[in-house]
């Protein structure tokens, strides 16, 4: 079964399930993974209860006043197709419902993607350091 819960250091214990960052040259490893989750303003994880395993996250850095931001939602690629990653999603806008903005960027194929789940597309500016990718620059 899969249960979404808020990431708390009481899930330190669970099993960080393989895969995340699939396709990034230089990924996080899960000391640095579980780093982006706990000092986030919200993470959402989706649980396999049975395998006490993560197997999807959301997150959100916020101020808690006006502004948010949607970094990062991965699923497992053995977990995809279930609704999880919507799951997510509908929950952490909920969750973020108070805030005036919650911005998101993401590759022009997922536009459609994240407008079934009530955003709207736009347009922005983006940078990327893909050296620092990894987050170990501070370690």
């Amino acid at each position: 079964m899969i249960e979404i819960q808020r990431y708390t250091e009481e899930l330190d214990g669970l099993k960080m399930g393989q895969g995340f960052f699939e396709g990034w040259p230089n990924p996080p490893n899960e000391q640095i993974h579980r780093k982006i989750l706990k000092g986030s303003y919200l993470s959402l994880v989706a649980v396999d209860t049975d395998k006490r395993c993560i197997v999807g996250f959301v997150n959100a850095i916020s101020d808690g006043v006006l502004s948010a931001y949607i970094p990062l939602l991965e699923v497992l690629p053995a977990y995809r197709k279930q609704g999880i990653g919507a799951l997510l999603v509908k929950r952490v806008l909920d969750e973020l419902s108070h805030i005036y903005m919650v911005d998101l960027c993401c590759d022009q194929e997922l536009q459609d993607y994240y407008a079934r789940l009530g955003m709207v597309k736009s347009h922005g500016m983006i940078l990327r350091n893909y050296q620092a990718q990894g987050g170990h620059h501070g370690e």
